[in-house]
């Protein structure tokens, strides 16, 4: 609809969009047409004024301009005859229509060199946090936006068509919120935005923010797309090097480790903050590594040192309150704002939050190429994919050996893994948005002990709606101890609405878990006694107790 909005205003044009569905009542749709038919009269006596005040300049007819002698060629005389082109294009000036293509300004070495700052909007804090130190050490004046507010999101409602997606409209509204603030010379500004380049209504990042930008009179500033695919965005002042690659996958790693140990901890601290003590303590630690360049030697030492530290904090209870997955749509899953602190309502209501890393969405748009054979894809990018895939892994290696070493945490499952779990339930072939790696997520969440997981998606967001809610029915007939429910996160979305579900979600999990703990307790209980009426419960209640007191 902005597409043909641009075009018809831009030829001079009255545009009206009418909205229909299935509610019976067309009040609002009358009013609309009425209102459009009433502003076609107004521009046609404007214009027939218009037209009378220059025929009494001219002082002749207004239709002069077009000789009558060929008026039976201009205008047949049925509609199966056609007018003589030739005659038509020499008697009527036609009007050209008005382009509403504006030029692509690309980010110069230049640009770079004058110290451009270039603008990050915010998704994930803990991740981006430490992303920034490795542009700057590159030489790019990179800045990462705070979090976003309420402010932003009025800013995107105003700048984006209010139909696109949640995360399109925080993204652009942080950005314009940022450009128009005054804090920034907007002759030496550039915007950064990364961009997956699917199907989805996000893959349009790139076009809204510029069209944002130039409603503002500020095209001029360039917007610098980085994405896995070719998507012809060429930007000769700014260059993803090998090196540049290497630490940002250290950065997401450490990310991922800080995320999950703090999310881990924090429930059940003897100490209130020391959870968030240490996890700050590690994070500034990090970004001075990342500052000067990690090496793997570091990286390693590093990563052990922060298991053992976060394995030693002392913890009250710890295992005893139902932990809650969080999966979703990437943005609105990382970003507090965006899913409006959906971790301090579960840790509030007294459960665990437990939420999957950002290097596996990354590893699977690498993975691409393998699992997409069936519709296409080479076997030369199949091979890239796992070449790909071998040299992350290998990268990671220290994390997962410090992991399965703990008392307290469990390394992730491997992308490979993650997608046995998917297959079972969909096609591989499933790429739009998140794709398979939600659903697989689910699985994994629900493998290791989370049988309660919240899925957060924007509004109407379709892959969503396939991969995660068109799920939910296989996964609780598969897991019939899984508790799932979907939120929706829109500008107009009610806070209260979304509450109540997650609330709802969680006295499911905490009912559930206080009867597993009875049947525990009444296991138990039988086996000392010594004496009960079945044999078999007995032999299930020593191998119950057998396995805690293992554990």
């Amino acid at each position: 609809t902005d597409q043909v909005q641009e075009v018809l205003e831009a030829a001079g044009k009255v545009y009206t969009v009418l909205k229909i569905d299935e509610v019976s009542n067309l009040g609002a749709a009358r009013i609309r047409v009425r209102s459009l038919l009433a502003a076609l009269k107004d521009q046609a006596d404007r214009e027939a004024e218009a037209a009378a005040d220059a025929a009494a300049e001219k002082r002749g007819c207004p239709a002069a301009c077009i000789d009558l002698n060929n008026l039976d060629k201009l205008v047949p005389a049925s509609f199966t005859e056609k007018a003589d082109g030739v005659v038509a294009a020499a008697e009527v000036e036609q009007r050209e229509g008005a382009s509403t293509e504006f030029e692509r300004v690309q980010f110069t070495e230049e640009m770079r060199d004058a110290g451009y700052t270039i603008l990050a909007p915010q998704m994930a804090p803990y991740h981006f946090e430490l992303l920034v130190p490795i542009f700057k050490r590159a030489g790019y004046n990179a800045v990462l936006l705070p979090s976003v507010d309420h402010g932003a999101v009025d800013a995107g409602l105003k700048y984006v068509n209010n139909d696109i997606c949640y995360p399109s409209i925080l993204v652009t509204g942080q950005i314009m919120e940022a450009v128009l603030s005054g804090k920034y010379d907007t002759d030496k500004l550039a915007v950064l935005i990364t961009q997956t380049g699917g199907g989805c209504r996000a893959t349009n990042y790139i076009s809204l923010i510029r069209k944002a930008l130039k409603s503002v009179g500020l095209g001029h500033i360039p917007v610098i797309a980085i994405s896995f695919k070719d998507l012809g965005e060429d930007n000769p002042g700014f260059k993803i090097t090998p090196k540049m690659l290497y630490q940002a996958i250290y950065a997401l790693q450490y990310g991922d480790l800080l995320m999950m140990c703090l999310y881990r901890t924090r429930p059940y601290e003897v100490e209130p903050g020391s959870a968030n003590r240490l996890f700050d303590y590690w994070m500034d630690a990090c970004k001075h590594q990342l500052q000067r360049g990690v090496r793997q030697s570091e990286f390693r030492r590093t990563v052990r040192r922060i298991v053992e530290d976060f394995d030693t904090l002392p913890l009250a209870g710890e295992g005893t309150k139902p932990r809650v997955g969080v999966v979703g749509e990437i943005l609105v899953k990382f970003h507090p704002t965006a899913n409006n602190q959906i971790v301090d309502v579960i840790e509030r209501e007294g459960c665990e939050a437990v939420v999957p890393g950002l290097i596996e969405f990354f590893l699977f748009g690498i993975a691409g190429g393998i699992f997409q054979q069936p519709i296409g894809k080479s076997k030369k990018s199949a091979l890239g994919s796992r070449i790909g895939l071998a040299a992350v892994k290998k990268l990671r290696k220290p994390v997962n050996d410090a992991l399965e070493k703990s008392a307290r945490f469990h390394p992730p499952a491997d992308i490979y893994e993650l997608a046995e779990y998917a297959e079972e339930i969909l096609s591989l072939c499933n790429s739009m948005g998140e794709g398979w790696l939600l659903t697989a997520e689910m699985v994994e969440l629900i493998r290791s002990g989370c049988p309660n997981v919240v899925c957060t998606q924007p509004f109407a967001c379709l892959p969503n709606h396939v991969v995660g809610k068109a799920t939910i029915k296989e996964l609780r007939r598969r897991y019939p101890e899984s508790n799932i429910v979907a939120v929706d996160y829109d500008p107009g979305a009610s806070e209260v609405n979304q509450l109540n579900r997650i609330k709802l979600m969680i006295a499911v999990a905490k009912a559930n878990l206080a009867e597993k703990e009875a049947e525990a307790r009444a296991a138990r209980d039988a086996a000392r006694d010594g004496a009960p009426e079945d044999p078999e419960p007995v032999a299930e209640a020593v191998e119950v107790e057998t396995t805690e007191v293992a554990e």
